[in-house]
């Protein structure tokens, strides 16, 4: 027994004596002490937590290296290896982890729409039951600040620059023709249905080195990836119809639609003579179809969208006694592809590819054009989450662009031209979050064009500080090229590529269903195309010698929680622009550039009438016109723009609804600008001719009916 009792003291001596402490103290990055956190060696039981000094101590009879884990919710991992013997009286320092919910966000210039976006401004909802945009995404981003109101043209404006400085892209991949080819002083619309894509982001200014050849802002458009359900619409309008409908198959789905679109039914109850003359008002036939497959691993979409318009109008010149006719018949197809697969270790492999072919007939007069434009994009990206605070991104892309017109004149006279060009790019950038305070995104572009014969390099950075729970504020820099337009290229290309520089300075408040922005920016622009003629003409002699800037403030504010089941935003932008460019004598602000612009709107759910009520009111200062009576160029203003829309949008049942909107219902008289007689009358005065919409009003009526499997959903997402 004495020697039993001896042998088991002599053990529980070794084990006792062969025990190694370990210890440490545990501060975060000020030096503060955290209590609670876990510190163990992994793989063994053997551990302990800190003190309300931050100091932990437990013994462990493990022997040799070991790794030492520290843990703690909201700080990253401490990971420690080495022999047991070194693992004492630590000074630990553990680093604030990244919560991608409430930490800081990278936003200087960007306003996104998209249901699982934190820096939302519009949710897809919202995109197409805003009062006067008639269903069209790009009417209600014309809501946003940093828009200019340009109501006889229809495309985005942005911060002092023209339609033609903004870029389209469908799940990452150039749109070459977004917009509905029309006649002067008619608006376009976007060829594409809301109700397809998921989220919308829109950047007035300093956006990612993964987009180029836009110098003032990008349109991100992102297809669905998986929809909810299947279901069939049907819509029956006043100026068409429209069917609908969504497959699915396991991991596969199918969503097709198709319309068809037809004003003379409305010219016949409505007429809109005002200055022109409908031979045959605009229609068009168009459809889309999205397929997705969905893997573990990897996503594969396929997206293609057609339209094929025509109209034929008489319009009024200050120039010809008789109306002048014009005709155009359009046909657009528009394909793209893409492919994401996510490997090993968070890294991510995206490709995808995008063809355009987009033809237009035209007759002025006498007269014809014909052009034809075939452009494709092709794109790989690759991105690597190495940490939640480091994150790379690069890719490489390839586009190629062929047009051809063809001018013939009534007396016989013809003119060819044409314009071809093989652009590749590369980017790359990070994405860097020092804390859930601060972060920044730094990336770099590279092009080269061979029309141009030319390289530019673009460096880009965008720095976020979250100053509080609710709010923080944004800086960004960039530089930003272009191709002159194909209105240019197709006479000369030994012209340069076109640049701007931006910077942006953006504060930000989400709280509790609110929205605040306010964003201060200015943006220098270099190498402006230039030439000597009234307009850009085959004897034009072009240069890239035109320069200007636009500097401004825009301003956001959103509620849906102040008052029950009412939803408003409020937008006001300030722009001081000028330019030297195409044929202007001297700088001065353009034409497209109002120098205040406003936007209200407003929705309201009217539960006991099963109702949407929606107005919308904007207001645009008098935009720039040039008076040949008078010596100052581009001095003189048109009156204000004033519009007030309103919508009504009536649930008959669950799946029924009943829509009605009319825009500009208080028929303000608004003038685009003013039209001058080539020559001086007998008086030497110039005579003029005011430039108004064809019709101050418009109406609309329609029926949508959604038949899906859980016979509540509606189609008021798609109004």
């Amino acid at each position: 027994m004495l020697k039993s009792i001896t042998f088991l003291f002599l053990l529980l001596s070794t084990v006792l004596l062969s025990q190694t402490t370990i210890s440490g103290t545990v501060t975060d990055t000020k030096g503060i002490p955290i209590q609670g956190a876990n510190a163990y060696l992994e793989g063994t039981y053997d551990g302990a937590s800190t003190d309300e000094n931050g100091n932990f101590t437990f013994d462990t009879v493990e022997t040799g290296t070991q790794n030492l884990i520290v843990s703690m919710l909201s700080y990253d991992p401490f990971m420690q290896a080495g022999d047991v013997s070194y693992l004492e009286n630590m000074k630990i320092e553990m680093r604030e982890a990244i919560n991608q919910l409430t930490g800081v966000t990278l936003t200087a210039g960007t306003f996104e729409a998209g249901d699982n976006s934190k820096v939302s401004v519009l949710k897809p909802l919202d995109i197409v039951t805003t009062a006067g945009a008639v269903g069209d995404f790009v009417g209600a981003l014309q809501t946003l600040p940093g828009t200019s109101t340009v109501s006889e043209d229809g495309r985005l404006f942005v911060r002092g620059g023209e339609a033609g400085e903004t870029q389209v892209f469908i799940d990452g991949l150039r749109v070459f023709q977004p917009f509905s080819a029309t006649a002067n002083n008619i608006p376009t619309r976007g060829r594409f249905s809301p109700f397809l894509f998921k989220g919308i982001t829109f950047s007035t200014g300093g956006y990612s080195a993964e987009y180029g050849q836009a110098l003032s802002s990008v349109l991100l458009l992102n297809t669905t990836d998986v929809p909810d359900q299947e279901k069939t619409e049907l819509q029956v309008m006043s100026v068409g119809g429209g069917v609908g409908h969504t497959e699915i198959w396991g991991d596969e789905s199918l969503s097709v639609n198709a319309s068809y679109i037809n004003l003379a039914p409305y010219q016949w109850l409505v007429p809109n003579d005002r200055g022109a003359k409908w031979n045959k008002p605009y229609k068009s036939i168009s459809g889309e179809a999205v397929f997705r497959s969905k893997k573990e691993k990897s996503m594969f979409k396929f997206y293609t969208g057609f339209t094929q318009a025509n109209l034929d109008i008489e319009q009024e010149d200050i120039n010809f006694e008789d109306f002048v006719n014009f005709k155009l018949k359009n046909n657009n197809l528009y394909a793209n592809t893409s492919y994401k697969h996510f490997l090993e270790k968070e890294w991510t492999f995206t490709t995808g590819a995008s063809i355009s072919l987009d033809t237009n007939d035209i007759g002025i007069q006498t007269n014809t054009i014909d052009t034809k434009e075939t452009a494709g994009h092709v794109k790989v990206k690759i991105k690597k989450n190495f940490s939640s605070r480091f994150q790379l991104n690069f890719g490489a892309e390839h586009f190629v662009t062929d047009y051809t017109e063809s001018f013939l004149s009534s007396d016989g006279f013809s003119f060819d031209s044409d314009y071809r060009d093989n652009l590749s790019a590369g980017f790359i950038e990070t994405d860097i979050f020092l804390s859930n305070k601060f972060a920044m995104k730094l990336g770099v572009r590279g092009e080269y064009s061979a029309a141009l014969a030319d390289f530019n390099v673009s460096p880009r950075i965008s720095i976020a500080y979250k100053s509080g729970d609710k709010s923080q504020f944004s800086l960004a820099y960039g530089d930003f090229y272009q191709n002159p337009f194909t209105e240019y290229l197709k006479f000369d290309q030994s012209l340069d590529f076109e640049k701007t520089e931006h910077y942006i300075l953006n504060y930000q408040y989400l709280a509790n269903g609110k929205t605040f922005r306010v964003e201060a920016y200015h943006k220098d622009y270099h190498n402006l195309v230039k030439y000597d003629t009234q307009f850009a003409q085959f004897d034009s002699r072009f240069d890239n010698t035109g320069s200007g800037y636009a500097s401004g403030l825009d301003v956001f504010w959103r509620d849906n929680k102040s008052i029950k089941n009412l939803d408003y935003w409020v937008s006001y932008s300030y722009l001081n622009t000028e330019r030297d460019y195409r044929n202007f004598s001297e700088k001065a602000t353009p034409n497209f550039a109002p120098e205040h612009n406003f936007s209200l709107v407003t929705k309201y759910f009217i539960e006991d009438w099963k109702s949407q009520v929606g107005i919308s009111y904007t207001y645009a200062a008098g935009r720039p016109y040039d008076n040949p009576n008078t010596s100052d160029f581009l001095s003189e203003k048109t009156k204000p723009y004033h519009s007030l829309s309103v919508n009504w949008a009536y649930l008959l049942s669950p799946q029924k609804i009943l829509y009605c909107s009319v825009s500009n219902v208080a028929g303000f008289n608004n003038i685009n600008g003013y039209q001058y007689a080539d020559a001086p009358n007998a008086n030497g005065q110039f005579d003029r001719l005011a430039i108004r919409p064809t019709a101050d009003t418009f109406f609309f009526v329609g029926f949508f009916w959604t038949i899906s499997d859980n016979k509540s959903d509606n189609q008021l997402d798609n109004l």
